[in-house]
C-alpha cells in the first residue's frame, strides 16, 4: 500500500476502533499478546493492530522518556506511560489524524496524564536529538517505504545508551537464493529466489500487513547503518510462508554528556584526519608520519565499521575508530584490523573506551570474530585501554620498522569474540 492508503486503512479502523475478528483469527495480530490491560479502555484494546508487545521488552525504567512509533489507538503508549511513572513521559507519534484522535480519548478515560500524542511520519521524527530513553514500535516499521530513515530517526532522537526495542513483521527469505539465519537457536526452513517471493505473495494475502517487511538479514544491516550496536532479532509467531513476528532490538552506544558515537560521515573527512594527524605527530600512534587523504583513507577501510565521538553540541569530532581488511582471501573474512584515535586535548575522559566498546559490538553484529592490531610497547595507554577490553598481547615483532631513526619493536594484540565465529 502507498503512504496515503495506509493512513486511510488505519484511520477507518480508528474510527471502527475494531479491526475485524476475522484478521485476528486468521494473522494472530492485535491485543492478545498483553497481560497487562486491566484499567485500559477497551476501544484502546481493541485497536490494537500490533503483532507483540515491546513494552514488555524496552526494559522502561522510572523516570525515563519513551517514543511509540505508530502509536494507532495508543495502548502501547498507556503501558509505557504506567512504567515509566508521574515523572517520566510517554510520546506516541502517527500520521493518521483519527487514530491520534482515538489515542487521546482513550489516555483521557484512562486518567493517563504523562502521555502526549504526536502527529507526523515515523521517517521525520517531531523530536528533538537524543530526547528519549527508549523508542518502541508494534508492527509498523515494516509498512515504512523508507525503513532506513526510521531507523536514522530512531538512533538520532535516542540518547547515548538509549534502548530500540520493537515489535515487527520479518522474514526469513531473501531473493538471491539464500536464506537469513535466525537467533537463539532457531533455524529457518525458507527458501529464496521466485520460490520466496512466492511465499512472501501468500502470506501477503492471508495476513494482510506482510508487504515491505524486512529479511532479517536486511533488518540488521539497516540497524548497523543507522549507528545501533548489540542487534538482536527474536522470532516470537509464525505465521507461516517465511513470515513471523518478531521482537527486535538494539541500542545506541553509551558515551559521556554531551557527546555522541555515530557512524562516520563524509563531512567528518577534516576533522578526522586532523586528529590522524595529531596522533601521528605524537610518535606513538604509527609508523606513518602523515595522515593520507580521504580517497586513501576510506579505500583501506571498510564503510560499515567506521566510527566518531562527536560534540552534539558543535558537531565537533573528539575522537574516531574504524576498520581495514587483512585479507581479501574468504577465510580471513570475519578478521580486522582496527585504528583508533582521540583528540589530544580530549583524552583520558572516557571516550577512547566508549568507542572501542561500540566498535567491538558493533564488529560482532557484523560477523567479525577477531579484532586485531599493532601497538607499540611504549604506548602505556593504549595497550592498557586495549587489554581492559579484551585484548592480549599474542607476540612481539622485534626491529619490524624504522621510526625517526630508531628501530622499534610492536606488540601484536588481538581480541577473540565468543560470540561471533564461535
Amino acid at each position: 500500500m502507498a503512504h496515503e492508503e495506509i493512513i486511510d486503512h488505519y484511520s477507518a479502523l480508528a474510527r471502527a476502533a475494531d479491526c475485524g475478528q476475522d484478521a485476528f483469527e486468521q494473522g494472530c495480530f492485535g491485543a492478545a499478546g498483553y497481560d497487562d490491560t486491566d484499567g485500559l479502555p477497551e476501544a484502546a484494546v481493541r485497536a490494537s493492530l500490533g503483532c507483540g508487545n515491546p513494552v514488555a521488552v524496552a526494559e522502561l525504567r522510572r523516570g525515563e522518556t519513551v517514543l511509540d512509533l505508530g502509536s494507532g489507538g495508543g495502548i502501547d503508549v498507556l503501558l509505557s506511560a504506567r512504567r515509566v511513572g508521574p515523572y517520566g513521559k510517554a510520546y506516541g507519534l502517527d500520521a493518521s489524524p483519527d487514530m491520534l484522535a482515538l489515542a487521546r480519548r482513550n489516555a483521557a478515560q484512562a486518567g493517563i496524564t504523562n502521555a502526549e500524542f504526536l502527529q507526523g511520519g515515523i521517517e521525520r521524527i517531531p523530536l528533538l536529538d537524543q530526547s528519549v530513553d527508549a523508542v518502541i514500535s508494534n508492527c509498523v516499521i515494516n509498512l515504512s517505504d523508507d525503513k532506513a530513515a526510521v531507523l536514522a530517526e530512531a538512533f538520532r532522537v535516542l540518547r547515548p545508551g538509549g534502548r530500540f526495542g520493537v515489535s515487527d513483521v520479518v522474514t526469513d527469505v531473501v531473493t538471491d537464493g539464500v536464506t537469513d539465519g535466525v537467533t537463539d537457536g532457531v533455524t529457518d526452513g525458507g527458501a529464496g529466489g521466485e520460490a520466496g517471493e512466492e511465499r512472501r505473495r501468500s502470506a501477503e494475502q492471508r495476513i494482510g500487513c506482510v508487504a515491505g517487511a524486512l529479511s532479517m538479514a536486511d533488518y540488521r544491516a539497516l540497524l548497523l547503518a543507522a549507528g545501533f550496536v548489540g542487534a538482536k532479532i527474536t522470532l516470537t509467531a509464525d505465521h507461516g510462508d517465511g513470515v513471523h513476528s518478531a521482537i527486535v532490538q538494539a541500542v545506541k552506544p553509551a558515551v559521556g554528556p554531551g557527546l555522541e558515537i555515530r557512524p562516520m560521515r563524509e563531512s567528518d573527512a577534516a576533522q578526522v584526519l586532523a586528529i590522524y594527524q595529531a596522533g601521528l605527530d605524537t610518535g606513538q600512534a604509527s609508523f606513518e608520519t602523515v595522515a593520507p587523504s580521504w580517497e586513501g583513507f576510506t579505500a583501506a577501510r571498510l564503510p560499515h565499521l567506521r566510527y566518531v565521538a562527536a560534540d552534539t553540541g558543535t558537531g565537533q569530532v573528539v575522537g574516531w575508530v574504524a576498520a581495514s581488511p587483512v585479507s581479501s582471501r574468504c577465510v580471513y573474512a570475519g578478521v580486522v584490523e582496527h585504528s583508533i584515535y582521540v583528540h589530544p586535548g580530549c583524552q583520558a575522559h572516557g571516550i577512547g573506551r566508549a568507542l572501542l566498546s561500540a566498535f567491538i559490538v558493533a564488529s560482532e553484529d557484523a560477523g567479525v570474530w577477531t579484532i586485531q592490531s599493532g601497538v607499540f610497547g611504549e604506548n602505556a595507554a593504549s595497550l592498557a585501554l586495549h587489554q581492559a577490553l579484551g585484548f592480549r598481547v599474542v607476540g612481539t615483532r622485534e626491529r619490524i620498522g624504522c621510526h625517526h631513526g630508531v628501530w622499534r619493536n610492536v606488540l601484536m594484540i588481538e581480541r577473540r569474540s565468543t560470540v561471533a565465529g564461535t
